[in-house]
């Protein structure tokens, strides 16, 4: 089942659409100024989207000393990394903003022509992306059972994205029936690992055409491993979205820093996707003019080993058969066997279909 299109302004989402790039920021942006640092880099290396992550720490961990464990980049050279661990509280609260500080945000990414995407947790939040005129809202991973969330963000029409990443297929399943009774059918899915990094056992790649064509959706793939060979699989086996996380500098010592792409990384990741985009080209073989030539010219044609009078059955005739291919070719000449020379022909003549009686 081919995915359905799904429009944001000028963009369209879906199976014979180039595939949609979204630079996360949300995770790796420590302020306002970041944040609208990392916008002008996504905008600047050809990114689609960049997406932030508007929360409240405040109201959404309970616990202020609930431990989250991440790896960080010690060495660039060898690739060490080092785990830490540090309450996640203090790593959300580095990403908070305020209300208008997520205003100037958006204005800027308008000013690039970027699409401005967000993860929500609260209803006034889902209020603020309105009012913003946010283009799509995306549910966290650990939101994927959070019914009234998801039933209040599909209310306003926006494109929802769902991450999965630790949820059932029946989990998936439900989120999208609720998106679905709210009569909001502009969903992407998310094939989105769990880790920081992800492991390569937790990717599970071949989800993506599973999920396709289980809700003949856009799928997507949130890539959480270092470098981007994870994001052109995904591309190959039908991912529509790809959404790839940026940082100023990989080695930071913070969540998704070490796994994440550095400006000119951004740059050069972009313009793989797009050429194995077009390598991968289309599910049937089309022949351009100049193809066809250039096949043409190294195949065979029927060749006259000796001079041949007109009448001899060409089954019969001296043939050899040599390149270039733009006379009679081998499969055409055996189809043609029960027919006789038209005319006498000179030793070294490439046979036409003129030349057949």
């Amino acid at each position: 089942m081919s995915a359905s299109t799904i429009h944001i302004g000028n963009r369209s989402i879906g199976d014979g659409n180039p595939c949609f790039i979204t630079a996360e920021a949300g995770a790796t942006h420590d302020g306002l100024k970041r944040a609208k640092e990392y916008a002008s880099m996504a905008a600047k290396a050809g990114v689609d989207a960049v997406k932030f992550q508007i929360l409240d720490p405040d109201r959404l961990v309970a616990d202020r000393n609930q431990l989250f464990t991440y790896e960080v980049l010690v060495d660039r050279e060898t690739g060490a990394t080092e785990t830490v661990s540090e309450p996640l509280y203090d790593i959300l609260s580095r990403r908070c903003l305020s209300a208008d500080e997520w205003r100037e945000v958006k204005a800027h990414c308008d000013t690039l022509d970027l699409a401005f995407f967000a993860t929500v947790g609260f209803e006034d939040e889902v209020e603020l992306v309105g009012e913003l005129g946010c283009d799509s809202i995306k549910i966290a991973s650990a939101d994927v059972n959070h019914f009234p969330l998801i039933r209040l963000a599909a209310r306003t029409g926006a494109v929802i994205q769902l991450d999965t990443g630790n949820a059932s297929i029946g989990e998936v399943e439900a989120a999208v029936d609720v998106c679905l009774a709210e009569g909001n059918d502009r969903i992407i899915v998310h094939n989105c690992p769990s880790g920081y990094p992800a492991h390569l056992d937790s990717i599970n790649l071949r989800m993506i055409p599973t999920l396709k064509k289980m809700f003949g959706l856009p799928v997507a793939f949130s890539d959480h491993t270092p470098g981007h060979d994870m994001d052109v699989a995904a591309l190959a086996l039908g991912a529509n979205l790809l959404e790839k996380t940026l940082t100023h500098d990989r080695t930071t010592r913070s969540v998704e820093h070490y796994f994440s792409l550095e400006p000119t990384d951004l740059e050069t990741f972009v313009r793989t996707i797009r050429t194995v985009e077009r390598a991968l080209g289309e599910p049937r073989r089309y022949m351009t003019p100049e193809e066809r030539a250039r096949r043409d010219a190294v195949r065979r044609s029927a060749f006259l080993a000796e001079d041949a009078a007109a009448g001899t059955l060409l089954a019969e005739a001296p043939i050899i058969f040599r390149r270039p291919g733009y006379g009679i070719q081998p499969d055409v000449f055996e189809r043609l066997a029960g027919g006789k020379l038209a005319r006498d022909l000179p030793a070294g003549h490439m046979l036409a279909l003129e030349d057949v009686a």
